[in-house]
């Protein structure tokens, strides 16, 4: 049996076509929520808007999550880590399904800027993709210990009874810190100064400007 071999108008093609079913499809997760083995919890309205402002930047989160993956997945320089990253990005892809799913249940909306994140996470992952397969992996470590850290924030500020969204960030907590292992066996290196702490201040941008819009 033949196999085609992807040209690379063929990744920009498919590559244009998962930004838009990112940033404005209705994702499809492979694994169910972790949510569906709770009931809905009783807030009150603000208790609502804030559980809904934190899934928010969850959900912008793994937008650029799937951008950077898709980035650095058009550019890698080997097979195997383009096949890791592709995975990686397909397990983001529930993530992003179940943020999506929870912010509906939170009579709530994805971040409105959410095309912005996305193109801007794309550059940055196609740049590390450039420098080569060790920065590019050590991208996805320093990204992931990032997201898990600010996971473990979110789940200290949710309202303490909602436990459906508790659920889904322990869940993505876990898959994140699997990520960043694989990532890391697979060769990453450790980022140079000043790169970690730019990372940190454009997430803080984010996590502020998707919290409300």
């Amino acid at each position: 049996m033949n196999v085609r071999t992807l040209s690379p108008l063929d990744r920009l093609l498919a590559g244009i076509e998962r930004a838009m079913e990112t940033v404005a499809g209705a994702p499809e997760a492979a694994r169910p929520s972790p949510a569906e083995a709770f009931d809905e919890a009783d807030m009150d309205d603000a208790e609502r808007r804030h559980a809904a402002g934190l899934m928010r930047i969850n959900h912008t989160g793994e937008v650029c999550a799937q951008a950077l993956y898709d980035g650095q997945a058009a550019l890698a320089r080997n097979e195997e880590n383009r096949q890791h990253l592709q995975h990686a990005a397909s397990e983001e892809t529930d993530h992003l399904a179940w943020c999506s799913e929870r912010l509906k249940e939170l009579d709530s909306r994805p971040s409105l800027l959410n095309p912005l994140w996305y193109a801007g996470s794309y550059a940055i992952g196609a740049l590390a993709a450039l420098a080569g397969d060790p920065v590019s992996l050590g991208f996805v470590v320093e990204t992931e210990r990032q997201v898990e850290a600010h996971l473990e924030e979110h789940l200290d500020k949710l309202p303490p009874q909602d436990e459906r969204s508790r659920a889904v960030l322990e869940q993505m907590q876990a898959d994140e810190i699997r990520h960043a292992h694989d990532a890391r066996e697979r060769g990453g290196i450790e980022l140079p100064f000043p790169i970690p702490g730019l990372m940190h201040f454009s997430s803080m941008v984010m996590k502020t400007v998707a919290y409300r819009i």
